[in-house]
């Protein structure tokens, strides 16, 4: 909401009554160089600093500029470093799959072994069966021979 001309008038005429107020004993003329002076003062410190901000903030600039570096030199050396960890993962995977493959080769040797064993097995089993039928008909052929033998005499 702007402010109406007779209210600036009125904030003028205040302002210029407070002024003499305060420094009654000085004239005006006098005083509005002192106030100028003052001023020129204010604008002078305003200016430096200013030139204080921008030179603060071109060294803000250039410290932003430095930590972007840094950073880039640092994500270049994690990515260095992650490839050699992908380099070791490889390396180790392709050592584990070997020893993969060399225990599969141990279980078809094992699984081979196993196989001729049961086929030993088998052969056993067939010869005991063998042997227990010739024993046991033998054993009858004997027992019977003596129960003939001892009715006949």
């Amino acid at each position: 909401m702007p402010i109406a001309q007779e209210d600036m008038d009125f904030i003028k005429a205040q302002f210029e009554a407070w002024l003499t107020e305060m420094l009654p004993e000085q004239k005006p003329g006098v005083y509005d160089l002192e106030l100028r002076t003052r001023m020129l003062k204010v604008e002078e410190e305003l200016r430096h600093q200013r030139e204080l901000m921008q030179q603060g903030f071109a060294m803000m600039e250039k410290r932003f500029d430095q930590v972007d570096k840094r950073f880039e030199s640092m994500q270049h050396n994690m990515d260095k470093r992650f490839e050699q960890v992908d380099k070791r993962i490889e390396s180790l995977q392709h050592n584990m799959d070997r020893r993969f493959e060399q225990m599969e080769r141990r279980f078809e040797q094992m699984d081979k072994r196993f196989e001729q064993m049961d086929k030993r097995f088998d052969v056993l089993t067939v010869r005991i069966d063998r042997f227990m039928r010739w024993s046991f008909g033998l054993t009858l052929t004997v027992a019977g021979i003596i129960i003939a033998v001892l009715k006949f005499t």
